[in-house]
């Protein structure tokens, strides 16, 4: 008969925790853990975020599908403070990101365009700064970018005319310059989508550069 040592059970049995789902490491988990550290909570909103779960489906402010995948995320006035990472971009059945009215500053992450489900990312309100997103291109799910009432800076990216489906735009109340891109859904964008930034009104194809006065 054969002998088995110790040291084959236990590898046998670490072969089973790591090869069961209920073990396993929960990327989606992790990052929003990785999100709760960069944020100063005083309300205490994520206490229920608890990392050593399975999932973070139980958590508050968090939504699951059936498959217990994060869909939404709904964060918004919370009084919540800090930056983003780019952990969030691990979230990659996200639908709805919901920040809005909070105080989170810093800049937006690139990784934010691997959401490639989002329908809706709502963050205005806050104290974001920078250049939004080239990579938001990759949203071709998105319907509504809400961004206004920040200190973003910078033109906005051509690339962004290329989601056909987004319906509803706004950067009003930054510090964006440049002009206002004319081609796919912006030709539909009302002009108080950019209101009280250093914008030069649109685009002036082969008059001047799209960029101008940045």
């Amino acid at each position: 008969m054969a002998r088995f040592t110790p040291f084959f059970f236990i590898f046998f049995l670490s072969l089973l925790l790591f090869l069961s789902p209920a073990f396993s490491t929960n990327s989606e988990g992790n990052a929003l853990h990785a999100l709760r550290s960069r944020l100063s909570d005083p309300t205490n909103v994520l206490q229920s975020w608890d990392p050593t779960l399975v999932n973070p489906c139980t958590w508050f402010h968090v939504t699951c599908d059936s498959n217990n995948h994060v869909i939404r995320l709904d964060l918004g006035n919370s009084n919540v403070s800090g930056t983003l990472g780019p952990e969030l971009g691990q979230l990659k059945h996200l639908q709805y990101l919901e920040l809005y009215r909070n105080d989170i500053g810093g800049q937006i992450p690139e990784e934010l365009g691997n959401l490639k489900n989002l329908v809706s990312m709502d963050m205005y309100d806050n104290k974001f700064e920078g250049r939004i997103p080239k990579s938001f291109a990759k949203l071709k799910s998105l319907r509504f970018l809400r961004l206004n009432n920040n200190k973003l800076t910078g033109s906005i990216p051509r690339e962004l005319t290329t989601l056909t489906g987004l319906k509803v735009f706004d950067v009003s109340s930054n510090d964006l310059c440049g002009t206002i891109p004319v081609d796919g859904p912006f030709s539909s964008f009302p002009m108080e989508s950019f209101d009280n930034n250093r914008l030069n009104g649109p685009e002036l194809k082969g008059l001047v550069p799209y960029d101008f006065g940045c």
